[in-house]
């Protein structure tokens, strides 16, 4: 009986472990759990998702009250036009964060960047290229290119001396966004050096429309984009996401020609994610009715996370002049626009919930905003419950390893805290 342990990730002249933790932001995976990974042979993901709050979360710097203090002036004006990042602060935000995790790299694995094209900034384009750039200059051993088409992406690099060096990849939802890809950056004369494939059941933002995402399947998915590779005679390796909550579910996706899989939703319950405590028991706490796809993110994509998220329903007033992540080429968000319609339908109330949309940037800087996986209430499965009713919180090696050598959809549950202590 096969495991994954029994194939094994070409990417270059690196033959990994083919297990790859997915890019979860905002510093949900962090560079602790993409250390993880590298140490183990296989691949981790940072994210660049609010770099200037994980900057100066992790390296005391101070970008985002510099930034606050610098538009404060325009905090009660819903035209957030003005609200521009300095780029040159931005960049240096992505090489503290790249620099300090590849300085810190240990083993034969890889760390690459989650890049969301879905972060506009006010200057969709100038704010990506810099972020690639930065990223590229820092060292990263790749970039995965995510939350959106990224039909001009790998034109922004290309005047990189690292462009041809570094692995990039592609998250796609179907054969045709991936065509897509491949037509409108072909200029450039360079392949993505892998695809994942991203299912209907994966965490956070989905590429499937919020009516229709029960009508599609990983596998089916993964199996369209192999067949298209191999039609075309492209030399590309093909990473399933989305919904692999067993070593056995990743070893018939490797087992069907897929190269690798990539991972999130188990390794929310780590030690190493950046998740507080409490959060993660509340994914160990979900069960299944718990779990909801909804429309409240300002991106325009459907959104998988847990009912209970504070985020749903909150009366936050959109703080763009400190963060303004999600501000489109002419400095609007969704959110701005829902909130001041429940304003003025609302005049004199102390708060103003907003049910439709959710201040994106606030809610994940501070953890409020839950996103999850599809099989999040199947952790419970995976670890050991203490007295006083919360679980045990597992290590990034553990759930690698039980991914890495499992067989027969079986979970290796960890030592009890009390067992390991004896």
């Amino acid at each position: 009986m096969k495991r994954v342990d029994d194939f094994r990730l070409r990417l270059g002249k690196h033959e990994l472990v083919p297990i790859m933790i997915g890019g979860m932001g905002v510093d949900i995976s962090t560079s602790m759990l993409a250390l993880e990974a590298a140490r183990l042979g296989g691949i981790g993901h940072i994210s660049d998702a609010m770099v200037p709050t994980v900057s100066d979360r992790r390296y005391n710097t101070k970008m985002v009250s510099a930034k606050q203090k610098q538009y404060k002036f325009n905090i009660d004006n819903s035209d957030k036009s003005v609200v521009q990042f300095d780029l040159e602060q931005l960049a240096e935000a992505q090489r503290n964060h790249v620099e300090a995790t590849m300085n810190a790299k240990r083993g034969s694995g890889l760390v690459f960047m989650n890049c969301m094209e879905k972060l506009t900034m006010n200057a969709p384009k100038e704010t990506l290229r810099m972020r690639l750039h930065a990223a590229l200059d820092a060292g990263i051993d790749g970039i995965t290119l995510a939350a959106g088409l990224h039909l001009g992406s790998f034109a922004l690099m290309e005047d990189h001396p690292r462009f041809r060096d570094a692995k990039l990849g592609i998250i796609v939802s179907s054969v045709r966004a991936l065509q897509l890809f491949l037509r409108k950056n072909a200029r450039t004369n360079r392949l993505p050096d892998y695809v994942v494939v991203e299912g209907p059941l994966a965490g956070g933002h989905l590429g499937f429309g919020i009516e229709d995402w029960r009508e599609y399947d990983l596998a089916t998915i993964t199996k369209e984009v192999l067949d298209f590779i191999k039609a075309e005679e492209l030399n590309i390796p093909v990473i399933p996401a989305g919904g692999v909550f067993t070593g056995s579910d990743a070893t018939g996706f490797l087992e069907m020609g897929a190269s690798a899989v990539q991972l999130a939703t188990r390794f929310t319950v780590t030690r190493e994610c950046g998740l507080p405590d409490n959060v993660k028991q509340e994914y160990f706490k979900a069960k299944e009715e718990d779990i909801e796809v909804n429309g409240i993110s300002p991106t325009g994509y459907p959104m998988r996370m847990l009912k209970n998220s504070p985020s749903i329903g909150a009366d936050i007033r959109p703080n763009c002049e400190a963060y303004g992540y999600l501000l489109d080429s002419k400095g609007s968000c969704d959110y701005i626009v829902a909130y001041n319609r429940e304003l003025a339908a609302h005049p004199g109330a102390k708060k103003v919930p907003v049910f439709d949309k959710t201040c994106l940037c606030t809610h994940m800087r501070n953890f409020d905003c839950w996103t999850c996986g599809h099989y999040t209430y199947r952790l419970k499965d995976t670890s050991v419950r203490a007295d006083d009713g919360s679980y045990q919180l597992l290590t990034a090696e553990h759930v690698f390893k039980d991914y890495q050598f499992s067989v027969d959809n079986q979970i290796l549950l960890p030592k009890a805290a009390a067992e390991q202590a004896a």
